[in-house]
């Protein structure tokens, strides 16, 4: 299919609704190519395969819901990129009533779309969105801590009635955090509880690479590929692991078909964990990546004169 659209265009028009991750009928419409009602008609023609489970009107409270989530995504930085981008005219015209409430499709839903609409385009559009609603799930999975102190936090200021304005700011402020973390750092220690942190820093690590990075870690799961897809793009991956680990080579295909490209190696050598950036950077990590935050734990740059003995002796 010509001018391939990415998961990430995907993932910014799925959202939360009735705790359930669906996508509203306009947007499905305008991946397919089809008109909004176009759309809706050949649901109605085969309304059977569309319990609610699948598909559901929207209220005007869960419209104010999807709009809550849009202005949040204005406050996110990288970090949270995931989420919904703004669109200031998403549901232009249907304020006063003047348009039917629209539809929302959770990812069984979406997928049953391609049968109904029956067009090699709706197959393969199709195809992009259920894994744009798999990337998402393991984002919000990898993530939920952070999530529940997000949430944790708003409450808070709703309870105490903080002017929104003054809640904004603090919100602002929580995100740019990032900011004083300092890539040149040459030693640093976090204590149980800070995973932001954690996650933050060492993501900014990440990001520094030109052209390749080296990792020794006896314990890289999923949630570390979620950091490592934080890298620039062209810069090649080379994971040293315990062959025992939960990784297998259907999450290096799936992250290799949007991140390219990781190279999964196997030994049983290694007891520390390091982090070697463009051959030049040599971090020693007291943590698995995977358990950055909950337990006390350090880093520290060491010689990079250490380089090709470690690599001699995976």
């Amino acid at each position: 299919m010509e001018n391939e659209i990415s998961t990430l265009q995907i993932e910014n028009k799925i959202f939360v609704i009735r705790g359930v991750q669906v996508m509203i009928d306009r947007d499905i419409a305008e991946l397919y190519g089809v008109e909004t009602k176009v759309l809706n008609q050949a649901v109605k023609r085969n309304i059977t395969r569309f319990p609610e489970e699948f598909m559901f009107q929207l209220t005007r409270e869960e419209i104010d819901s999807v709009k809550s989530q849009i202005v949040t995504s204005r406050k996110t930085n990288s970090v949270m990129s995931q989420f919904a981008t703004s669109r200031n005219n998403m549901f232009a015209g249907q304020e006063g009533g003047t348009r039917k409430l629209p539809f929302a499709f959770t990812e069984q839903g979406c997928a049953m779309l391609s049968s109904v609409l029956k067009s090699e385009t709706a197959v393969q559009v199709s195809i992009q969105i259920m894994k744009a609603f798999v990337s998402m799930r393991h984002f919000v999975q990898n993530n939920s801590q952070i999530f529940a102190e997000l949430k944790s936090i708003r409450e808070h200021q709703l309870d105490t009635d903080i002017h929104l304005k003054e809640s904004d700011k603090r919100i602002d402020q929580l995100f740019t955090l990032m900011d004083k973390y300092n890539v040149n750092d040459t030693q640093g220690i976090f204590f149980q509880g800070q995973i932001f942190d954690a996650y933050a820093k060492f993501e900014i690590f990440i990001q520094s690479a030109q052209k390749e990075i080296i990792l020794i870690d006896n314990y890289v799961d999923l949630s570390v590929l979620q950091r490592l897809a934080k890298k620039k793009k062209g810069v090649y991956i080379i994971i040293y692991t315990d062959p025992k680990t939960k990784l297998t080579s259907q999450d290096i295909q799936t992250f290799n078909t949007q991140y390219p490209t990781i190279i999964l190696n196997h030994t049983t050598k290694m007891h520390d964990r390091f982090m070697i950036m463009d051959n030049k950077v040599l971090y020693h990590i007291g943590a698995s990546l995977k358990d950055l935050g909950k337990k006390c734990f350090a880093f520290e740059i060491l010689d990079s004169s250490f380089i090709p003995d470690i690599l001699k002796n995976i």
